[in-house]
């Protein structure tokens, strides 16, 4: 399949069939472009003529399938309504593939265990997800080429050089370990709910989330012409000095990686798993050959094939954790490392299962294990995020704090009907191992960063077909908030808007957002905002690179890169490109070119495949041409640039299409960023709500509405 690589003004532009068409609200996602793909084949097929190209569409048809319906298994941001719905439609598909194999029945040599994927198919598929918006898969590792459902739980593989290891030491000594923490000596607490008040304590704010650490020592050892900044040995001198167990928390930049590595082996918690995002697992195999070179380090791919089961480190992504939680549970592992820790809030996830599983087997097995959660981003939706974290620390159980914690509680000697109890359990809990610290802190020679906000008009035509799109929805939402008021037998003035129902309204709406055809939804506006402003925010960056060098441009998706980079083209303006669908080798030769070729003026980056993992410290302007919905996902973005080795001032630029809703998610998308900055930094700011940002702006849409109309019949707007 054909890559991009950097490319200089004048390069060959995408071919069409890349680009991304709009469509109706009604053709958009994955599943209308299976459908029509079925469809040719089974014309095909009823012909009595299916020929390879439509053989290669019904392989990859059924392989989309599978995958959709896995995901939509564990996809918790989809609602239950969305989620049958979608099942329906994937049935639908998966009826015509049957109709159509039943007619060929050769087909059905596509469908076996071995049958071969071959490039032609691969390629199709990435082509399907880029017509559906989605970024193609990333091709980061050789996989089995064989077509087969995704690993189930029930599937587990145990790599041969495990086998070889566990065959040399086949009696598995236990470890050398301190007596578990003690019981607490009182039980004033035993009869109170004690979770809930713990995690509501965060979310009142307080002083800098960051236990006492120690003043580092000597020098650690191992390190080659290396040397770590004072915030990261003191980290590192804490787990010498006996403590294992850490919700490191450092804002994004400062060095995560090395402070957990040089803290293994200051604990000497090896063999260690580090369970990873995919994206990292080469760098953090890098980072273990720079930090403990000493110590071997293995990164396991597909099936384990290629791995070192003697190894000291194993490195393993969340996505292939199930089919090798089986032999990691009885490696016997002294430690264990989770990056981005955030992947692991949704308790009921498979992944979140198996990472909770794998902390206790290697608990229970040595008391004294190092444990450390890593995230820059630790709040993303709600504070009871903290739950599986700190389930996996062990600081918690599913019911109630377990001893260490729990004798901290006891002797603070309040309980949560007592004032202060809220402040003292949360001294209790940051003791237990939270570390959080911010750049302006900790890293004097980290530049502070600013966002700033630039506004942008649209061009009439998208800007009329944007507000026409607004309008719609908003008049959608009024109508069933007015029949919703109808059926009430409470006769109320008309004028005075129900605010309980607007957000009833608004949430109904969300939930079937999916599902209703009847005109576009927030996401489809969204979508059409980022399209519109595309050709501006480019514009915007090829001024700034102009100016004043490097920059950093980020999209959501492909068809705002694929514009940006066309912009680029026609203007002059050198560019490289990080995407989800290049290979190791691609990614790191056009990471390459943008850090050192004078030439390559702007790295235009997939907010998806590129907001993790990535190093771009050569440039300090960094633009935003879409909204994400999430505070992190912005946060992410800027600390590519905004990190160790920076040495100018950061700005990001966030690219807002004016007399739009953009302007309205940009303040939900803040308020989120100051939820999370008084829970764990202790700030005093206004902290927003949070609720959901979709939510949020749909209830924000559907007021402004009634308050229009209000204003419009010379009513009031008061509040109900």
């Amino acid at each position: 399949m054909a890559q991009r690589a950097p490319r200089r003004a004048g390069a060959p532009r995408s071919t069409q069939r890349d680009r991304q068409r709009p469509r109706a609200h009604d053709d958009e996602g994955i599943i209308p472009v299976l459908a029509r793909a079925i469809r040719k084949v089974e014309a095909d097929a009823m012909r009595g003529r299916v020929r390879p190209r439509e053989r290669t569409a019904f392989q990859v048809v059924a392989l989309l399938v599978r995958e959709e319906r896995a995901r939509l298994k564990t996809d918790t941001t989809v609602s239950a309504g969305e989620r049958t719905a979608a099942m329906t439609r994937l049935d639908g598909i998966a009826t015509i593939l049957a109709k159509t194999a039943a007619r060929d029945t050769s087909l059905l040599e596509l469908l076996a265990d071995g049958a071969v994927v071959s490039a032609d198919a691969k390629d199709l598929k990435n082509r399907m997800l880029r017509d559906s918006g989605r970024e193609p898969e990333a091709v980061v590792e050789p996989e089995p080429t064989t077509f087969a459902e995704p690993v189930p739980t029930a599937r587990r593989v145990v790599p041969q050089t495990v086998i070889a290891r566990q065959l040399a030491n086949p009696f598995l000594a236990p470890g050398a370990t301190p007596p578990p923490p003690p019981r607490p000596t009182t039980n004033r607490l035993g009869g109170w709910e004690l979770l809930t008040p713990l995690f509501r304590a965060f979310e009142y704010g307080g002083d800098s989330t960051c236990m006492p650490l120690p003043e580092p020592g000597a020098v650690v050892h191992g390190i080659k012409d290396l040397e770590l900044m004072h915030h990261q040995a003191q980290v590192v001198a804490a787990a010498a000095a006996g403590h294992r167990t850490f919700l490191l928390a450092d804002e994004p930049g400062l060095g995560k990686t090395a402070q957990a590595l040089l803290a293994a082996d200051a604990a000497d918690a090896f063999p260690l798993l580090v369970v990873v995002p995919n994206v990292v697992k080469a760098n953090w195999a890098h980072e273990a050959e720079l930090w403990t070179p000493r110590r071997a380090a293995t990164v396991v791919h597909g099936d384990g094939d290629t791995i070192d089961g003697f190894a000291d480190i194993v490195i393993v992504n969340y996505d292939i954790l199930d089919r090798h939680v089986g032999w990691l549970g009885t490696l016997g592992f002294r430690g264990m490392v989770v990056d981005e820790a955030h992947f692991i809030k949704n308790k009921t996830s498979q992944r979140s299962q198996h990472v909770l599983g794998l902390s206790e087997r290697i608990r229970a097995r040595n008391s004294h294990a190092l444990l450390m959660a890593l995230t820059g981003t630790p709040l993303i939706n709600d504070i009871e995020d903290f739950r599986a974290i700190w389930q996996f620390l062990g600081w918690i159980d599913d019911k109630k704090p377990r001893n260490a914690l729990m004798a901290k509680l006891e002797e603070t000697g309040l309980a949560p009907a007592d004032h202060g109890f809220y402040a003292a359990a949360r001294t209790s809990v940051i003791e237990m191992g939270i570390v959080r610290r911010r750049k302006v802190d900790v890293a004097s020679d980290i530049p502070a960063r600013r966002v700033a906000d630039l506004p942008v008009e649209l061009d009439d035509e998208a800007s009329r077909s944007i507000r026409a799109a607004e309008q719609d929805l908003a008049r959608r939402l009024v109508a069933r908030y007015e029949a919703s008021r109808a059926a009430r037998a409470v006769d109320v003035d008309a004028h005075v808007i129900d605010h309980d129902l607007v957000r009833k309204v608004a949430a109904a709406e969300r939930k079937n957002a999916g599902t209703d055809k009847t005109g576009d939804n927030v996401f489809s506006v969204m979508r059409r905002i980022g399209q519109a402003k595309a050709g501006l925010a480019a514009d915007y960056a090829a001024q700034l690179a102009r100016s004043v060098g490097k920059v950093v441009f980020f999209a959501k998706h492909i068809d705002v890169m694929d514009t940006a980079e066309a912009t680029f083209a026609k203007r002059g303006v050198g560019y490289a490109s990080i995407r989800g669908d290049q290979t190791p080798k691609q990614r790191k030769e056009n990471i390459e070119a943008f850090l050192t070729d004078p030439d390559v003026h702007v790295a235009v980056c997939s907010l998806t495949a590129a907001g993790v993992g990535l190093n771009l410290q050569v440039a300090s302007n960094v633009v935003l041409a879409e909204l994400s919905w999430t505070a992190a996902e912005q946060t992410q973005a800027i600390d590519r640039v905004h990190r160790i080795g920076q040495t100018e001032p950061v700005t990001a630029w966030r690219i807002i299409a004016a007399q739009t809703i953009d302007p309205r998610i940009a303040e939900l998308i803040d308020d989120k960023a100051g939820l999370a900055a008084r829970a764990l930094d202790g700030s005093d700011e206004e902290v927003g709500s949070s609720a959901d940002v979709q939510l949020e702006a749909l209830v924000t849409l559907l007021t402004e509405a009634l308050e229009s109309r209000s204003a419009t019949s010379g009513g009031t707007s008061a509040t109900t």
